[in-house]
């Protein structure tokens, strides 16, 4: 036993601790379930629900996620007043909430559905305090019922500690409290970057994955049309978890036999495209590393990143690589190459997707990705949306026997299948670009140096007497760091991987919901797995993709017609659209403007406090009469919110006592 490793006592059991951080993390250790509603081990501790209650000898009644352990303690997690305010904490939520559960997209997957069931809650001794409000269906990824939200606050933690977009959070006071999207908007129409991570960490169904599912199932039987379907690398790793499967259990020949029985004329491995992508992406790569320019190269297959990057990182957009994700390279390939081969037209070809992820839901609606009325990629299902159709077709997963994928795409290497965790991107692109400089096979495929859980990697490797500099990162606000270290000139890299989700693709919101990381770190050793027991290992290596390349994308990699249709462009999104203010608009005689950003930006760091805190000052010091407030985008000081204009005078990183200072220090002159 080290000298680190400290006891105390849970309902009597000695139990040993060392590093954890709170009671509540001890007890899990130890097998004991304690019921909470806004604890996460990756997010702030926040202390709102009061169900991970526990009695402490010598302190009482204490939230077991924010009490530290102490060596001796004697804890006690289910005492009868204990069980009686965890029943009064969840009936007081349920008078507050939509109570139709079967019309829910998370029954029987609800954790206030199942604690009150364990709790043993029939009735509720509360008056019904429910009043419906609208849902907010803007969104092509993911819908906000307000209906079901328990203000737990763990999806606005989420947005904004590990994506730092800060897309939803928290407005009024007491009983009008409340989660929405800044100044009441859609989401839609605020910043999210549809990531749906503050759909993973909801415990209810406030906020859920947008269902395409009945779309699809239109589509596959209209006789008309010719459905075809890819499958993404890190489906295969997630979905037998929804069957009673082990995470990481790799299960694509039985996807592909499902989604065959459901009705799909073809079926598809993405991991061909992901090739694809490697072939366009890599070659880009090498291309600016031997000039020099336009560096450090930022990978482009997740599409919450460069939406990300476009809202928060105009600067750097011409960094990013121009190169489609696999899901938009395999659209426009296979309508270049399907409707000769199955004799159907363009327009009664539906290209369908399955996603472990939101934002791709997203990306294939954008104008960019559609032609002529006609879309690259039609729709965008989930794993968990595949689960469902899997169920509804009456299927038994676990005894369907695994089927190959279809030609002409059903060829692909390990590179393509690791794309799905992270540095994945980076390690397919590193087994291509490494055998491009050098003009030399690889003796070793595999590159640890960029494999790891840690959410910022660094590696520097030697290409042929070529040192390449690279970084992985997940997480949009560690993407956020990275580009500050760039920017300041504190780091330099050549090549840098981003993806939005707890350890990539594997962690996506599309996912089986899982908040566990042994999990997500299990799915991805499963798609190592899949790659070392593939024969081929290298993008380069696909001849089915070489040949298809010279069939049709004439001029090769990098050609006239690769670079039509497998590459892209970005726009600068910054601002929040559609808003139109002033928020406050005191006296039309005001002497003295004040102008408090909102951008996404300053809203995370608390711009709508501050313009409360501004208002509160104004109404106690009778200054109605002299200043007009309002709100605006953008300060284009988003590295420093939040920030107010007072008159002339900017101020960075501001608070309501230093924007009180300063509207006195500018009223002086004025009210002498």
């Amino acid at each position: 036993m080290t000298e680190n490793i400290k006891t105390l006592t849970i309902n009597g059991v000695k139990i040993n601790f060392e590093n954890e951080r709170n009671l509540l993390e001890v007890a899990r250790n130890a097998g004991i379930e304690i019921p909470t509603f806004c604890y996460h081990s990756e997010l702030s501790i926040y202390g709102a629900c009061r169900l991970c209650l526990v009695d402490v000898k010598g302190l009482g009644i204490v939230a077991s996620c924010s009490t530290k352990p102490q060596a001796g303690m004697e804890v006690l997690t289910h005492t009868e007043e204990i069980r009686e305010i965890r029943k009064i904490a969840l009936e007081l939520i349920l008078a507050n909430h939509d109570q139709n559960c079967t019309l829910c997209s998370k029954n029987t997957r609800c954790k206030l559905q199942s604690l009150a069931r364990k709790h043993g809650i029939n009735d509720i001794r509360f008056k019904r305090t429910f009043v419906s409000k609208p849902v907010d269906r803007s969104s092509y990824s993911l819908v906000r019922d307000p209906n079901k939200c328990i203000l737990c606050g763990d999806c606005v933690r989420a947005c904004s500690e590990i994506q730092g977009v800060g897309a939803i959070g928290f407005a009024g006071r007491g009983a009008k409290s409340t989660v929405v999207p800044p100044f009441n908007k859609d989401l839609a129409d605020v910043e999210c970057v549809n990531c749906g991570l503050c759909a993973t960490v909801c415990p209810v169904g406030a906020l859920t994955v947008r269902d395409d599912v009945d779309k699809v199932w239109q589509v596959i039987n209209d006789p008309s049309k010719t459905v075809v379907v890819q499958i993404a690398p890190a489906v295969r790793v997630a979905i037998g978890e929804a069957f009673g499967g082990a995470p990481g259990s790799i299960e694509i020949g039985r996807i592909v036999a499902a989604l065959k029985s459901i009705g799909f004329d073809r079926v598809f491995d993405t991991s061909f495209a992901a090739d694809q992508t490697i072939f366009e992406e890599a070659t880009e790569f090498v291309q600016r590393k031997v000039k020099g320019e336009n560096l450090p190269q930022f990978t482009s297959c997740c599409p919450a990143w460069v939406k990300f990057a476009e809202q928060f990182l105009p600067d750097l957009l011409h960094n990013l690589s121009t190169t489609r994700s696999p899901q938009q390279i395999f659209g426009p390939t296979a309508r270049l190459v399907l409707p000769e081969l199955l004799g159907v037209k363009q327009e009664d070809l539906v290209v369908v997707s399955i996603m472990p992820c939101t934002a791709k839901k997203y990306e294939c609606k954008q104008d960019k990705f559609i032609n002529n009325g006609i879309a690259d990629v039609d729709h965008v299902l989930t794993t968990q949306e595949l689960v469902r159709m899997i169920d509804e077709a009456g299927l038994r997963f676990t005894e369907l026997e695994p089927v190959e994928p279809d030609e002409p795409f059903n060829s692909y290497t390990g590179g393509g299948v690791i794309f799905g965790t992270t540095g994945g991107v980076m390690e397919a692109a590193l087994r291509f670009a490494a055998e491009k400089i050098s003009g030399k096979k690889l003796e070793k495929f595999e590159f640890n140096e960029v494999r790891g859980e840690k959410s910022i990697r660094e590696a520097v490797l030697n290409v042929d007497g070529l040192e390449v500099r690279v970084c992985v990162v997940y997480g949009l606000s560690n993407a956020r760091k990275v580009a500050d270290w760039i920017r300041s000139g504190e780091v330099k890299y050549d090549f840098v991987e981003v993806m939005a989700c707890p350890l990539g693709c594997v962690g996506g919101a599309g996912q089986p919901v899982t908040n566990d990381m042994r999990t997500r770190v299990a799915r991805a050793a499963g798609l190592y797995k899949n790659d070392r027991s593939l024969k081929f290992h290298n993008p380069q290596d696909n001849q089915q993709l070489s040949d298809c390349y010279k069939k049709y994308f004439d001029g090769g990699i990098g050609g006239h017609t690769a670079h039509a249709l497998l590459h892209t462009t970005y726009q600068n999104r910054r601002r929040i659209s559609g808003i139109t203010l002033p928020v406050l608009n005191y006296g039309a005689g005001a002497k003295i403007k004040v102008t408090v950003c909102v951008g996404t930006s300053c809203f995370a760091r608390g711009s709508e406090n501050l313009l409360k805190g501004i208002e509160d000052f104004i109404q106690a010091e009778s200054l109605g009469n002299l200043l007009q407030v309002e709100a605006a985008f953008c300060a284009e000081n988003c590295d420093k919110g939040p920030t107010v204009v007072v008159g002339e005078k900017t101020i960075n990183h501001a608070t309501p006592e230093i924007v009180a200072q300063e509207i006195k220090k500018q009223l002086i002159p004025i009210t002498v």
